[in-house]
């Protein structure tokens, strides 16, 4: 359930902070008029996610075992890719959010009323369909039958409307950058337990090998019906007996991306910086050092002329005398 309520806030922590921008800027701006269709826009992407979600649910329960299993783990694999670019998305433009949202609703309205809904359908929509996709990917993962999950992800949205609309009010002010990379660093790790049962999904279908190569089985230990047992279930997606593959797949997954994820921002920027500086201070150096020669060098020429001619001059001196 906890990993439901974690992809609930945080997806729709995104979509009330796209709306809070758009409508906070809109009123500033004495635009009004403009909300009808922002929200217009709205509720057509809520719309469509809700069916997508439902579609996802209710059509996979008329297909075979394996066709679910082939269907279940391909969306899981492409829930992780979105929620992965995502998260790292968000971590980088989290500071930038309103200017881009401001530039992209001035084109909007300059455009017209069809514009305006499109720009609050794209920005809302993208969380949507990624909260249905991820969420249903997610339940398939945790095995649970019950409303749990749901309750989870409902909690976790309404808890981002009451934040979203705290912003709004001004009541609430939070470093965004620090949130994003905390609740994205352990949606890292959530996605990585999606990943992993995702593939064992693959396995079932038989599209992928090494269904009965088990890594290891802590069942005994660790019974999947145990109060311990379902947390870790629920939080981190564990499964007592994953295959070799499984282990492999979520160990590639989770410790380079965590990796990346933690980083600082702009690392790689800065290094390359630090670098052209030092390559530019090296060359102006040696520029200094080349043009100090090269002056030495002419300067060493002209009084080797200078002797030269001063000896010339003596001897054709001595030859007149004579």
């Amino acid at each position: 359930m906890f990993g439901n309520y974690l992809i609930g806030l945080r997806e729709g922590l995104e979509a009330s902070l796209v709306v809070c921008v758009l409508v906070a800027y809109l009123v500033k701006t004495e635009r009004r008029d403009a909300l009808r269709p922002v929200w217009t826009g709205i509720g057509i992407a809520c719309a469509i996610s809700l069916a997508f979600g439902a579609a996802l649910e209710f059509g996979s329960q008329e297909m075979t075992f394996k066709a679910q299993e082939a269907l279940g783990g391909s969306l899981s694999i492409i829930a992780v890719c979105l929620v992965t670019w995502m998260v790292f998305w968000m971590r980088r433009t989290a500071r930038h959010l309103k200017a881009e949202l401001h530039g992209k609703l001035d084109a909007a309205l300059a455009m017209g009323t069809g514009a305006l809904v499109a720009t609050a359908f794209l920005a809302v929509g993208r969380e949507g369909l990624e909260t249905a996709l991820f969420v249903w990917a997610s339940v398939r993962a945790s095995g649970e039958g019950s409303s749990s999950p749901l309750i989870g992800v409902l909690l976790g949205i309404a808890t981002a409307v009451v934040l979203g609309w705290l912003f709004y009010r001004g009541a609430l002010r939070i470093n965004l950058a620090r949130f994003f990379t905390w609740t994205g660093g352990m949606l890292v790790v959530v996605a990585a337990g999606v990943l992993a049962y995702g593939v064992h999904d693959l396995q079932e279908a038989e599209f992928l090998a090494g269904l009965r190569n088990k890594a290891f089985d802590v069942s005994a230990a660790v019974p999947p019906d145990s109060w311990y047992g379902t947390l870790l279930k629920g939080v981190f997606n564990f499964q007592p007996d994953p295959t070799v593959l499984q282990v492999t797949v979520w160990a590639l997954y989770l410790v380079p991306t965590l990796a990346l994820f933690l980083a600082p921002v702009g690392f790689g920027r800065s290094v390359r910086a630090t670098d052209q500086k030092a390559q530019k201070a090296t060359d102006e150096k040696a520029g200094a050092t080349g043009g100090g020669a090269r002056d030495g060098d002419s300067a060493e020429r002209d009084g080797e002329r200078l002797r030269d001619g001063a000896r010339r001059a003596g001897s054709r001196t001595g030859s007149d005398e004579v």
